[in-house]
């Protein structure tokens, strides 16, 4: 059985300074370091102590400091991948909200979502956001780990996600899964018939400790 913890970041400088994420590579703050760590004591509880374990982060600040928390506790290194990065708001990022609310142009109803032009210079379209994350879950599932930790970001998780179910990306148009900051997603293939399988989504039990 191949099982797969996603983890989205805990609470990170931009959350509680009201600018936007995306690539703009703000820190943990120390609410959100203590959060990583009861992450990392959860992931420990659920993957056996005998496991060999993989884990994998997206490379910037936040991430990184979360999954130190949890190599920590695993005796392992994490390997950085910046395709496992949030969305790039380009020239929003860093900006305070308001800024990018006023510019943002939200996706048509109908028509062509993946490829939208949200109006703001350098962002990614959604479909080039997908292409990167399905791009590093390829990569990830070809590694013989039973056990494989991913740390990344909300926004991001709805792709690896729906990368683990394969879904086509020209069907992720309206695809958007709820997973709130520092929470543990688990994904399971079993051995016999292979089917993959969303277990959890979005627990943060452990963040009520």
């Amino acid at each position: 059985m191949r099982s797969i913890h996603v983890v989205t970041h805990p609470e990170a400088d931009h959350h509680v300074e009201g600018v936007v994420g995306g690539w703009h590579d703000s820190r943990l703050t120390p609410a959100g370091v203590r959060e990583a760590a009861s992450i990392a004591r959860a992931l420990r509880t659920e993957i056996p102590e005998d496991a060999e374990v993989e884990l994998i982060s997206s490379d910037l600040l936040r991430t990184q400091r979360t999954a130190e928390e949890i190599a920590g506790l695993f005796g392992v290194e994490p390997v950085l991948d910046r395709r496992l990065r949030e969305k790039s708001y380009g020239e929003a990022e860093g900006k305070p909200q308001e800024w990018l609310d006023k510019r943002f142009v939200p996706p048509p109803a109908t028509g062509d979502r993946m490829g939208h032009d949200e109006g703001v210079l350098g962002a990614e379209t959604k479909a080039a956001f997908a292409r990167r994350v399905y791009a590093a879950m390829d990569e990830i599932l070809q590694h013989p780990y039973e056990h494989q930790i991913i740390v990344t970001h909300g926004f991001a998780l709805t792709f690896v996600v729906a990368s683990w179910i394969r879904m086509p990306i020209d069907s992720l148009g309206y695809v958007n899964l709820q997973a709130p900051s520092g929470s543990i997603t688990h994904l399971r293939e079993d051995d016999f018939f292979h089917n993959r399988q969303l277990t959890r989504l979005g627990d943060t039990r452990h963040l009520k400790g």
